[in-house]
C-alpha cells in the first residue's frame, strides 16, 4: 500500500519527520517497507529550490522560424519574465491569445544548471540544463513534463495546470475536495516546485490482520491515535438536486451470504474529462494511470476510503431494460452464474465462470464479476469511440471475502479491488464509498446526483461487542493501567468505550472486521502505549508443570543428526497438485487416493495437500541444481491423507532426501571429483540409524519412482519404514534437475510416525576392552541371489560374544567360482572381555562360524 504523506495530512495534523512517522507506524503493527522521496532531499531527483520554481504562463507565441516551436513568457517571481523555447503540443491551443494572466495557467519552470532527467532518452538519464540558441533564439530555461521531473514517464507536453486544478474548491475543511496545503497555488510565482509538488510515499505492508490500512484514512486513523492527533475523515455529505431515483433502479440479490449490501445511485450529466491535476498527481503517487475523470474518482475514492466501487454507463442499462421489461425500472441482480456462462471483462478477456463466482447482472445477462472486475458491454466510455457517456449508475456493495479471493484466483484476475474485497470489507463502507463518489462527480464532472440511495442490505451484521476485564488486561499486557487509561486508548482508535466500574464494555467499530476477543482489545492497548515502552517484569505467576514433548524432540535429533552427515534442510509448501506428484510415478497409474481439496486455493497449480514429501524435495533439488554443483538436501514434514471418516484428514509425519552431485565440496584441498552414487546414500542411512540406535535392516525392491535394480526398502524387523535408491530418469527429466545425462539422483523417503517410537530412550554403552583383538580374514563362496547383508547378520549372529566386528572388504564373481556363485571376503574381530584369546579359541570360534552358515546359508569357506 504506497501512501503520500501529503495526502494523509488531509485527515490528520502532524509535524513529525518523515522517518519518525515511519518508525511510529512500524512500531505500531503497520510495517513501513520502503520510503520514497518525491523532489525532496533523499530523493533519486532532488528538485533544486533555487532553479526549479513555479511559473505562472503569461503569454504563449509562434516561433519566427519553427513551425513545432513556440515562445513562452513566464512569470517565475523574478524582476523580469523569462521567455522559453518549447515545443510541448499542450501549449499550442494557447497561441495568439494574448494575456494568459487571467487564466491561471502554471507548469514547473526549470533555469539554467537545473538537473532534470532527460525526457528524449529512454529510462531515466539525469542532464543538467545549459542555456543555447534554438532557431535562433537563446533559451536558458524549461518548462517540464512529468518525465523530466521524475514524476512519471509522461513526455507528450509539459505540466500545465489550472489555479483551479490546484487550489481547494472550499475553504471548508469537510469539503470532500479539500486539500493539503502542501498543494494549494502560493500567491506568488517562483515559489520552490518541492514546496508545491514535492512529496513522500510510504511503501506499508499490508498483513492479513492489518487489513484496516488498505485506504488512505485508514493508515491516518493509525497515525492519529498513535500521535494522540484528531483524526478528520473526509465528508460524506451529497447534494442530491436531481430527479428522484425512485421507479428508476431496483437491486435483489439471490446470494445474500455473498452478497449482503449492495448500494447504487445516479448520476447524470457527467463530462469526459480529464481529471483535476490534483488527482491525477496523487493517482501516480500510488502507482494509479489517470484515465478520465469518472475512472479517476473511482480509483480515489477506492484509496482514499478503502470501498471499491464501479460505475455503469446508465444508458446501456437502461436499454436492455427496455427490452426485457419495457416502461419498468432498470433490474440489478446479484446471483451465481449459470452451467457454461462466460463473461467478457474490461481488458477484453473472456472468462469461463465457475459455479462459485458472484456476479452482478440483469435479466439480460451479466454485468460483471462481483468484487474484481466489471463486464466490457457497459463500461464507460469517453467518446473516442462512439458516443461518451454522460449518465452512470455507481454502485457500491459488499462481497464475501473468502468467495472473492478464491474467485480472483480461478479467474486469475487480480484487481486493486479484488485486493481489497477478499482482505474484508465491511458492509458499512458500501454507502460512505457511494456517497463519497457521487459528490466528487458532482463536483468535478458536472453530474447531477439523482434524489435517493438504492440500498439493498440483506445481511447487516451484528456489532462486535467485548467486555475487557483489567485484570486479564495487566496480565496480559505486563502494563498497570487503569480502566480510564485503557478506555482512552481504545477510544482513540475508534472504539465505543463504556467504563462499568469493574470492566470496559467496547464496541469495535465497522472497520476492525478483526476482533475476536478480550485479547485483540489487549493487543490494541500494547500498539497505542507502544511495544518498545513496555517494561521488562518477571513472571508472576506459577509455572504450569512442565512436560516433554518426546515426538518434537525425536525430530529435532533427526534433524541434527541429518545436519551433521552434510545435508541441508529445506522447507516446502505443503499444498501442491496431483500433476505434480505425478511427476513421481513417470509411466505408472497415478496416486489414486483421494487428496484433501483446497476449497480457496491461493494458486491454480496449488489446490490440494500434499501425499508426498519427496516431490516437495525434488523441487527444491531442481531449483538447486541451477547454480550448485553439489545437492544434499531434506525435509521433514506433514502428509495429508483423507481420513476414513471423511472429516479430518490424516497428517503423517514423513522425510525425504535427495542427494547429487559432486561427493565433496569444493575446498582449497582439492577434493574427489567422484559424484554420490547409490552407496553414498546407504552409507548415510547407516550413519543416521546408527546415531538413533535403531537397527534397519535393507532389501532390494522395486518401485515406479526409482531406477530398476537400485532401489531397496528400510525394514525395521518385519515393517517398511521407508525406500531408498537412485531415481529413475523419467522422475529427473520431470522435475527438470539440471545435472548431467549419466550423474546419479538419489532420494530416501521414511515414515517418521514409524521411526520416531523406534529410537531408544537409553542407550547401553559397553566398557573399553584392554585384552588385545585378534584379526581373521574369512572368504565364503555363496548364491548370487544371497545379499551381503544376510550374511553378515548370519556371522554376528553365530559369533557369539566373542565376535566383536564384522566389515565386508571383497565381492568376487568370476571364472574360478561355479556358475551362479560369489564370494563374499570379511575382516572378523574377536575379542574376551577377561582374557586374552587363545589360537585355539579361535580356531574354534571359526569353525562353529562355518558350520552354523552352511546350514542357514549354503555358504562354504572359499580355499
Amino acid at each position: 500500500m504506497r501512501v503520500p504523506l501529503s495526502w494523509l495530512r488531509d485527515y490528520v495534523d502532524f509535524d513529525l519527520p518523515i522517518d519518525e512517522v515511519a518508525e511510529l507506524l512500524t512500531n505500531g503493527g503497520l510495517e513501513v517497507e520502503s520510503i520514497t522521496a518525491v523532489g525532496l532531499p533523499g530523493a533519486e531527483l532532488e528538485w533544486d529550490r533555487e532553479r526549479i520554481v513555479l511559473g505562472r504562463l503569461l503569454r504563449v507565441e509562434q516561433h519566427p522560424d519553427a513551425d513545432r516551436l513556440v515562445l513562452a513568457t513566464v512569470d517565475y517571481g523574478a524582476a523580469e519574465t523569462k521567455t522559453v523555447v518549447t515545443g510541448a503540443p499542450n501549449l499550442f491551443p494557447y497561441i495568439g491569445r494574448g494575456d494568459l494572466s487571467a487564466e491561471g495557467l502554471f507548469s514547473p519552470l526549470a533555469l539554467e544548471g537545473a538537473t532534470l532527467y532527460d525526457g528524449h532518452k529512454d529510462g531515466r538519464v539525469k542532464a543538467k540544463l545549459k542555456g543555447r540558441p534554438l532557431r535562433g533564439i537563446y533559451n536558458d530555461a524549461m518548462l517540464c513534463s512529468e518525465k523530466e521531473l521524475g514524476i512519471s514517464d509522461e513526455h507528450e507536453g509539459i505540466i500545465l495546470v489550472t489555479s483551479d486544478e490546484l487550489r481547494v474548491t472550499s475553504s471548508d475543511r469537510s469539503s470532500p475536495v479539500a486539500r493539503h496545503p502542501s498543494l494549494v497555488t502560493p500567491d506568488l510565482p517562483g515559489t520552490p516546485l518541492a514546496d508545491v509538488l514535492g512529496d513522500a510515499v510510504l511503501e506499508i505492508a499490508i498483513l492479513p490482520n492489518t487489513a484496516r490500512a488498505t485506504s488512505i484514512i485508514g493508515v491516518a486513523r493509525e497515525l492519529a491515535a498513535l500521535i494522540g492527533a484528531e483524526f478528520r475523515p473526509p465528508s460524506y455529505d451529497v447534494v442530491m438536486d436531481g430527479p428522484s431515483i425512485d421507479g428508476r433502479v431496483t437491486l435483489s440479490t439471490e446470494n445474500p451470504e455473498l452478497n449482503p449490501r449492495f448500494v447504487a445511485m445516479v448520476i447524470e450529466g457527467v463530462r469526459q474529462t480529464p481529471s483535476p491535476y490534483w488527482m491525477q498527481y496523487r493517482l501516480r503517487l500510488v502507482g494509479q494511470r489517470p484515465i478520465n475523470v469518472v475512472v479517476d474518482i473511482s480509483n480515489y475514492v477506492m484509496l482514499e476510503v478503502g470501498q471499491p466501487n464501479h460505475t455503469f454507463d446508465y444508458d446501456v442499462l437502461r436499454r436492455r431494460a427496455d427490452v426485457y421489461a419495457p416502461g419498468d425500472p432498470i433490474h440489478i441482480v446479484t446471483r451465481l452464474p449459470h452451467p457454461g456462462e462466460t463473461l467478457t471483462t474490461l481488458d477484453g478477456a473472456t472468462h469461463k465462470l465457475e459455479p462459485y463466482n458472484i456476479l452482478v447482472t440483469d435479466p439480460a445477462g451479466n454485468l460483471s464479476v462481483g468484487g474484481i472486475m466489471g463486464g466490457l458491454e457497459s463500461e464507460i466510455t469517453d467518446g473516442t469511440s462512439g458516443a461518451a457517456t454522460t449518465n452512470v449508475l455507481l454502485e457500491a456493495a459488499a462481497w464475501d471475502f473468502i468467495n472473492i479471493r478464491r474467485s480472483a484466483n480461478a479467474l486469475d484476475i487480480h484487481t486493486e479491488a479484488a485486493y481489497r474485497f477478499s482482505r474484508g470489507v465491511h458492509p458499512s463502507l458500501a454507502m460512505l464509498g457511494a456517497r463519497r463518489a457521487a459528490e466528487l462527480l458532482r463536483q468535478l464532472a458536472g453530474g447531477t446526483v439523482a434524489q435517493g440511495i438504492v440500498d439493498n442490505y440483506p445481511r447487516p451484521p451484528e456489532p462486535v461487542v467485548v467486555d475487557l476485564d483489567p485484570v486479564y488486561a495487566r496480565k496480559l499486557s505486563g502494563l498497570d493501567l487503569s480502566l480510564d487509561q485503557m478506555g482512552e486508548m481504545l477510544a482513540r482508535l475508534g472504539f465505543t468505550v463504556e467504563n462499568q466500574g469493574d470492566r470496559l464494555r467496547v464496541v469495535a467499530p465497522d472497520h476492525r472486521m478483526d476482533i475476536e476477543g478480550p485479547h485483540d482489545l489487549v493487543e490494541e492497548i500494547c500498539r497505542i502505549y507502544g511495544y518498545d515502552r513496555i517494561p521488562s517484569t518477571r513472571l508472576a505467576d506459577t509455572l504450569p508443570p512442565q512436560r516433554s514433548n518426546v515426538k518434537l524432540e525425536r525430530e529435532e535429533r533427526v534433524r541434527d543428526t541429518l545436519v551433521r552427515l552434510g545435508l541441508q534442510e529445506v522447507w516446502s509448501y505443503r499444498i501442491t497438485s496431483a500433476a505434480r506428484e505425478a511427476r513421481l510415478l513417470p509411466g505408472a497409474p497415478p496416486d489414486d487416493r483421494p487428496y484433501v481439496t483446497l476449497s480457496n486455493p491461493p494458486a491454480p497449480d496449488r489446490n490440494v495437500m500434499r501425499h508426498t514429501i519427496l516431490s516437495s524435495v525434488m523441487e527444491a533439488a531442481s531449483n538447486n541444481t541451477r547454480h550448485a554443483e553439489r545437492v544434499a538436501l531434506f525435509e521433514i514434514g506433514e502428509v495429508y491423507i483423507s481420513g476414513e471418516d471423511g472429516l479430518l484428514p490424516d497428517e503423517l509425519t514423513r522425510l525425504a532426501m535427495v542427494m547429487t552431485g559432486k561427493r565433496d565440496p569444493r575446498s582449497w584441498a582439492a577434493g574427489s571429483e567422484a559424484k554420490f552414487d547409490f552407496l553414498d546414500l546407504k552409507g548415510v542411512l547407516d550413519a543416521f540409524f546408527a546415531d538413533l540406535h535403531v537397527e534397519i535392516a535393507y532389501e532390494a525392491t522395486s518401485h515406479p519412482t526409482y531406477r530398476p535394480g537400485r532401489t531397496a526398502r528400510l525394514l525395521a524387523g518385519e515393517r517398511q519404514i521407508g525406500l531408498m535408491g537412485e531415481l529413475h530418469p523419467g522422475v529427473v527429466k520431470g522435475f527438470e534437475l539440471r545435472v548431467d545425462r549419466d550423474q546419479p539422483v538419489l532420494a530416501a523417503d521414511l515414515d517418521l510416525e514409524a521411526l520416531l517410537p523406534l529410537i531408544p530412550n537409553f542407550y547401553r554403552y559397553d566398557s573399553l576392552l584392554t585384552y588385545p583383538p585378534v584379526r581373521e580374514d574369512l572368504a565364503l563362496v555363496v548364491d548370487v541371489g544371497v545379499p551381503a547383508a544376510a550374511v553378515e547378520s548370519a556371522l554376528r549372529q553365530s559369533g557369539g560374544v566373542l565376535l566383536r566386528d564384522v566389515t565386508l572388504f571383497d565381492v568376487y564373481e568370476g571364472s574360478q567360482l561355479p556358475p551362479g556363485k560369489k564370494s563374499l571376503a570379511y575382516h572378523l574381530t574377536f575379542q574376551a572381555p577377561n582374557r586374552t584369546l587363545t589360537d585355539e579359541d579361535v580356531s574354534k570360534q571359526r569353525g562353529r562360524l562355518l558350520r552354523l552358515l552352511e546350514q542357514q546359508l549354503g555358504a562354504k569357506l572359499r580355499e
